[in-house]
């Protein structure tokens, strides 16, 4: 891992003997990009770009028509120089203009990675494992600095970028566009990664070229969303799940986005992330710093199974925290699906005693269990316990439900409030609203302004008060609609566009608070589902419910696009009931188990009214689940099939030691024709010998990755086929014979 200066070359070459990031500096002023990929061991420059005279290209050198900043390939550039591309920044002058003129200044290397205060981010636990290099920009007559943030790591093969804006003079200065990272690429032959959808239809893969125009990834949301993932991923156009070159950028940030895939005049591609410029303003005054959320760029040569590996073990290590990073995950009862609202003691009681008997461990009390909460119209803000559906308090339940050897939960959407609630009627001004129009409704609730601090001191103390009152060990946090009337009550005029933004720190503020308070507590987030699944939010909740849709089928296509950036780890998967409540799909327990259970496993009905052999089918299928937990939670996941394209889908786990594997396929419907296309595992070592656990037959890790596996052809829909392989010697000849 080094950081280097060449002051000949005037570049700058960042490494870990895997990946190698190269700019230079150009005409004294200006930031070039020359390399971002596999590790090289110098640059010396051979593939730097020329420069040439061309028509409608501005040049800010008067002296050299040759060169233009149009056609420069630059690290973070700006707008009204004479690069019409996507703009990394626009800043206004307190004149109200939006000239500026920012020029490289000096540079400084930081051993290890500076923390960003109030912001999510990659951290490191020694400063030995990264080094930081800071490019300062100066514009002398805006008197003001821009700080960009390289950070390379020594064991993954990424790099953390930000940006910070400094106001040195006395002018006031207006942020307009503030991209946390922008690269330009050489050449426009890629194709474009993002992941779309919808409300129980998460993280869709969508992958398209690149032509001569701009590829838009977007929320205005007030989230990062459902419908959009703050990520994009360029690749070769021969790249694919095990080969080829992926960059894969991705925002750690819950709020409003943009992600720019730009094709320019004269061959180059402009990739960009950052707060979306239609929700993001701020006024920066003087001697003030604003931090800009960082981007995760990652690079693969092994494709996007490479590139997901990488997230993977970062995101796993070192960015989410606290006890539950590296403990196991409980497995879970959620009463939502059993009870929905007409929740009460008795109720909860009866159905952990049959909780108990599967060898679940952590029983979780959803929406419901708060004064006056009989459906979604009334009491969200007022979290109080409703003493007649529990008459001893959450402390009596949590009491009950641990004597019978779980842990206990409890759901929140703290974030919301309802107009038939006691918190709205004394504080109507605490809301995100204009003062000009009626607020509008979205599922009968409000959202709370967290721009406000008395608000978030509210929501810090109302949540608080429960988690004090009784042995709580795990929260959903649950968030159930989109910001509209963008407007506070507490913000002047001029600071209304800071509201989308200082939001989101509001939040940070809250969930850092409470897991200081409460650091023994597992928070999983939730909005409707996976609606606000994203880097940001690990930071602070480890897990997140990846979507309100828990048919086992439609989960295959989710889970498996979730895990383009995010591992099974932090993904919770639910059994349900059948008919399923989203689609009313009939699918087996063995099926809806073998999908749940490739994330963190929970389950999600009324145990007390299923017949006696499924009751011995979940225990046994807990059981089993807890064999091979570490395996599925901490291991290296690889997928192998994509059912977005095909009838079938498939993936595999390899533990942190390689010595299990555990392989999953599904068909998703019975075809007549019957299909025998052997599916290759990946990440095996070649030289080793697996046993099958199910019937003890051995082959080597060479044959079953590149020959593959058949599984049985069933004649019924939803099928699905788990195996174990153990890694038991080195291969030789002698074990083929013998094995």
């Amino acid at each position: 891992m080094e950081i280097k200066y060449n002051e000949q070359e005037r570049t700058f070459f960042l490494s870990n003997g895997r990946i190698s990031y190269v700019f230079g500096v150009e005409k004294d002023r200006y930031l070039m990009h020359l390399y971002f990929g596999r590790y090289i061991r110098n640059y010396r420059g051979i593939s730097r770009p020329y420069f040439y005279d061309r028509g409608f290209c501005s040049n800010p050198l008067p002296e050299d028509r040759e060169f233009s900043l149009d056609t420069l390939p630059r690290e973070y550039p700006d707008m009204n120089q004479g690069d019409f591309r996507s703009p990394a920044y626009v800043i206004q002058t307190e004149d109200g203009r939006r000239v500026t003129r920012f020029y490289y200044k000096n540079y400084r290397i930081i051993q290890g990675k500076p923390e960003l205060t109030g912001l999510p981010h990659i951290y490191t636990e020694e400063d030995q494992e990264a080094m930081t290099l800071c490019i300062t920009l100066e514009d002398e007559i805006a008197e003001a600095r821009i700080l960009l943030y390289y950070t390379i790591f020594r064991d993954y093969d990424a790099v953390c970028r930000h940006v910070e804006v400094e106001n040195t003079g006395k002018q006031e200065l207006y942020l307009e566009r503030l991209m946390s990272m922008s690269l330009d690429f050489p050449g426009t032959s890629y194709d474009v990664l993002t992941m779309t959808g919808g409300h129980i239809n998460e993280k869709n893969i969508n992958r398209r070229p690149l032509q001569s125009d701009a590829i838009v990834a977007e929320s205005i949301r007030g989230c990062s969303s459902p419908q959009a993932t703050p990520c994009i991923v360029l690749m070769e156009k021969e790249a694919g799940e095990s080969r080829g070159e992926v960059w894969g950028a991705n925002f750690v940030y819950s709020g409003d986005f943009q992600a720019v895939a730009q094709a320019g005049q004269y061959k180059s591609t402009r990739v960009q992330m950052g707060m979306n410029p239609l929700t993001f303003g701020w006024r920066l005054k003087e001697k003030e710093r604003f931090t800009a959320p960082e981007t995760v760029l990652v690079y693969s040569d092994k494709g996007l199974n490479g590139m997901s590996g990488t997230f993977h073990d970062l995101y796993r290590k070192r960015l989410c925290r606290g006890v539950y990073r590296d403990k196991v995950r409980p497995v879970l009862l959620n009463s939502w699906e059993a009870f929905e609202f007409q929740v009460n003691e008795e109720k909860c009681i009866s159905l952990a005693k049959e909780a108990a008997k599967a060898g679940i461990e952590l029983f979780v009390v959803d929406d419901g269990w708060f004064r006056n909460r009989s459906s979604d119209k009334r009491a969200l803000g007022d979290w109080t316990e409703d003493k007649e559906k529990f008459p001893g308090g959450i402390c009596r339940l949590s009491e009950r439900i641990r004597k019978e050897g779980m842990e206990f939960g409890i759901w929140f959407e703290p974030e919301m409030v309802s107009p038939d609630s006691d918190l709205y009627r004394k504080h109507p001004d605490w809301i995100i609203r204009s003062p000009h129009y009626d607020p509008i409704l979205s599922r009968y609730q409000y959202v709370l302004d967290l721009s406000n601090p008395a608000v978030c001191d509210y929501v810090i103390q109302a949540v608080s008060n429960i988690l004090e009152s009784a042995e709580i060990t795990y929260v959903k946090w649950d968030m159930n609609r989109h910001i509209t009337d963008l407007g506070s009550l507490c913000l002047d005029g001029k600071s209304q566009k800071e509201l989308s933004h200082r939001y989101m720190l509001g939040l940070y503020f809250i969930l850092d608070t409470l897991n200081r308070r409460f650091p023994e507590v597992l928070f999983e987030g939730c909005s409707s589902g996976g609606g606000r699944y994203d880097a940001g939010m690990l930071y602070y909740m480890p897990q997140t419910w990846a979507s309100d849709n828990s048919d086992a089928v439609c989960r295959l296509k989710i889970q498996y696009g979730t895990s383009i950036l995010f591992p099974p780890v932090t993904m919770g998967a639910h059994v349900s009931v059948v008919p399923n409540l989203q689609v009313g799909r009939l699918t087996s327990i063995d099926t809806r188990f073998a999908v749940a259970m490739s994330g963190n496993l929970g389950y999600e009905m009324d145990l007390c009214s299923l017949p006696e052999e499924e009751k011995e089918e979940i225990k046994n299928q807990i059981a089993f689940y807890k064999s091979i937990r570490e395996v599925i939670q901490k291991g290296r996941f690889y997928r192998l099939a994509n059912p977005q394209e095909g009838n079938t889908a498939a993936w595999n786990f390899v533990s942190e030691d390689e010595n299990t594997v555990i392989y999953c396929y599904f068909q998703i419907l019975s075809e007549a024709v019957r299909v025998n296309v052997p599916v290759k595992l990946k990440g095996l070592r070649e030289d080793s010998v697996y046993r099958l656990a199910q019937d003890g037959s051995c082959y080597g890790g060479d044959e079953l990755m590149h020959a593959g596996v058949t599984s049985p052809p069933v004649l019924k829909d939803f099928v699905s086929h788990v195996y174990v392989f153990n890694r038991i010697q080195e291969f030789s000849c002698s074990d083929c014979e013998k094995h």
